[in-house]
């Protein structure tokens, strides 16, 4: 059988232990390429961009005829 708590966990205890599981807010790098806001290590949304050449690109879709 496994062990069970003494007593009822206070809520100001579960709120301090819980204190730190907030969402975060998303850290933003600027392209050096464009120079527009992007996620850290991912491509260039708007340029196409990573590590100073271009890795995706980015234009109007083909269509098939």
């Amino acid at each position: 059988m496994a062990p069970l708590p003494k007593q009822k966990t206070p809520k100001g205890a579960k709120g301090a232990r819980r204190s730190h599981h907030r969402a975060q807010i998303r850290k933003l790098s600027e392209c050096s390429h464009c120079h527009s806001a992007r996620l850290p290590h991912t491509v260039c949304p708007t340029c196409g961009y990573y590590k100073g050449r271009e890795a995706v690109i980015i234009g109007e879709p083909e269509l098939p005829e």
